[in-house]
C-alpha cells in the first residue's frame, strides 16, 4: 500500500517522498486512517516502527485546512518524556510540514524561558513539550489551552516510569474536554492502561505484532565478565573490532563520566550524555553523534531516549538495565528502519536475577560468549526463563500455608 492510499494531502505526500519514504510501516497503515476520522486512539508500537510519522502526518492533515492559531494558543499538544525526544519529534514535524503553512515548537527545561515564551506569543500550531516545562509556562500564562484540538501522549510508558503521572494529570485537567486523544506506548502495562482510562474515552486500540516484517534485525549476545573488568573489556572490543559507532548504556551519571575518562586514558575518544550536563552540551554531543563525527556515546538510559538514528550499528549494555522492558527500549535504538544491528550486554554474577528477568521478558535465552583474557572468576549461572527470586518463593509458600482449607 502506498502513502497515497492513506488519505493524506499532496503537500504531505510530496514531503514524505522527498524524505525517501516509499510505503507506510504497519503502525502507520493502522493508525493514520483511524486518526484522520477524529477517533481517540491507543497504540502499542515499539521504537523504530515509524511511530512518530503515524501520528504527526494525520495531525498535519487535520490542521492544514483550518484557521490560523491565535496568540499564546496551540492546536495540538504532544507530550514527550525527555527533551531529546521532544527535539526529535519536532524535527520530524518540520520535515513533514515543509510544504505546509504550519508552525511547531519543542519546549523543554534546561534552557532559558525567553525564546520559548516569544515563540508562544505568536501562537503555535503544534507544541511538543515535556510535562514539567509545560506546566511552568502555563502557570506563567505564557500558553493557553482553550483552542487545543488534539492531545498526544508519546511514549506513555516512559513518562510514567519517569514519575510524570501527577504532571500529566494536572495538564489533562486543564485541557478542553472536547479534544482528540492519542496515546502511543511501547508497552501497554497496567499503569499505562490506568492513564488511558483516565484520559481517553472510547478509544480504538491497535498494536503492531512482532512478526518478521516488524521485528528489528538485531543480533543479541552477551559477554560474561567480572564487574571490575568491564571497562577494559569495552576498550578491547572497540580496538580489536575497529567499531565504527556504538551507543553505550550505563546506569549513573557518575559512571558515565568515569567510563569516558577510562576510555580516554586508553586513547579512545568518547563523550557522555546525561541529565547532569547542560542542554547546550547535550545538544552538541547528540548532534555530533548523529552526524557520525562522534563514534562512541556513553549515555544513561533516560538521556538516550530521544536518540533516533536509522543506521546505528550497535548498542552496548555496559550495565544491564532494570526493569526488563528497558532492555527492549535500549536495543531498539539499533536495527531501525529495516537495517540490521547488534546489541551486546556485559553480564556479571551480580546481574543474574536481572538477566533472568530480561530473558523471561524476551521468551528466549540470549547467546553467551566469553572473550579470551576476560573470562570471569565469578561464574554467571545458566539462566532460568521461569526464575522466581527466593523472596517471592518464600512469600508464595507463606501465603499458601495461610490459605483456608477447602475441605
Amino acid at each position: 500500500m502506498p502513502f497515497s492510499n492513506l488519505g493524506l494531502s499532496d503537500p504531505i505526500l510530496k514531503a514524505v517522498t522527498e524524505l525517501g519514504y516509499k510505503t507506510p510501516t504497519p503502525i502507520q497503515k493502522k493508525a493514520i486512517p483511524v486518526i484522520l476520522t477524529g477517533k481517540n486512539l491507543i497504540a502499542a508500537a515499539q521504537t523504530g516502527t515509524g511511530k512518530t510519522a503515524s501520528f504527526v502526518l494525520p495531525i498535519l492533515q487535520m490542521l492544514s485546512d483550518k484557521h490560523p492559531v491565535r496568540a499564546k494558543r496551540i492546536r495540538a499538544l504532544i507530550l514527550a518524556p525527555t527533551r531529546e525526544l521532544a527535539v526529535q519529534v519536532e524535527d520530524n514535524i518540520v520535515q513533514y510540514s515543509k510544504h505546509l503553512n504550519l508552525t511547531s515548537l519543542a519546549m523543554y527545561g534546561g534552557v532559558d524561558y525567553k525564546e520559548q515564551k516569544q515563540r508562544l506569543i505568536e501562537g503555535v500550531d503544534i507544541l511538543v513539550a515535556t510535562p514539567g516545562r509545560l506546566l511552568d509556562m502555563y502557570s506563567q500564562r505564557a500558553v493557553h489551552f482553550d483552542e487545543l484540538e488534539i492531545l498526544v501522549l508519546d511514549e506513555a510508558d516512559r513518562m510514567l516510569d519517569m514519575g510524570f503521572i501527577e504532571d500529566i494529570n494536572k495538564i489533562i485537567e486543564r485541557l478542553p474536554s472536547q479534544r482528540q486523544n492519542l496515546l502511543f506506548s511501547a508497552t501497554l502495562s497496567k499503569q499505562v492502561r490506568v492513564l488511558a482510562k483516565t484520559a481517553i474515552e472510547h478509544p480504538v486500540e491497535i498494536s503492531v505484532s512482532s512478526d518478521s516484517t516488524t521485528t528489528p534485525k538485531i543480533d543479541q549476545w552477551l559477554i560474561t565478565v567480572d564487574k571490575d573488568k568491564k571497562s577494559a573489556l569495552l576498550s578491547h572490543l572497540i580496538q580489536e573490532n575497529d567499531w565504527d559507532q556504538a551507543l553505550i548504556f550505563i546506569e549513573t551519571k557518575h559512571g558515565a563520566a568515569k567510563l569516558v575518562s577510562q576510555l580516554e586514558k586508553r586513547g579512545i575518544k568518547a563523550e557522555a550524555i546525561h541529565s547532569g550536563r547542560s542542554q547546550d552540551a547535550r545538544a552538541k554531543v547528540l548532534a555530533d553523534f548523529k552526524s557520525g563525527q562522534l563514534k562512541l556515546l556513553v549515555a544513561t538510559g533516560i538521556a538516550a531516549r530521544g536518540i533516533d538514528i536509522d543506521d546505528l550499528t550497535r548498542v552496548v549494555n555496559y550495565d544491564l538495565p532494570h526493569p526488563a522492558d528497558d532492555y527492549v527500549h535500549r536495543i531498539g535504538r539499533t536495527g531501525r528502519a529495516g537495517a540490521s544491528g547488534e546489541a551486546i550486554s556485559f553480564v556479571s554474577r551480580d546481574d543474574f536475577r536481572n538477566l533472568c528477568a530480561i530473558e523471561s521478558r524476551l521468551g528466549h535465552l540470549i547467546t553467551r560468549k566469553e572473550i579470551e583474557g576476560f573470562v570471569p572468576n565469578k561464574e554467571v549461572p545458566v539462566s532460568i526463563l521461569n526464575y522466581v527470586p527466593k523472596s517471592k518463593q518464600n512469600a508464595g509458600r507463606h501465603n499458601s500455608k495461610n490459605k483456608p482449607s477447602s475441605k
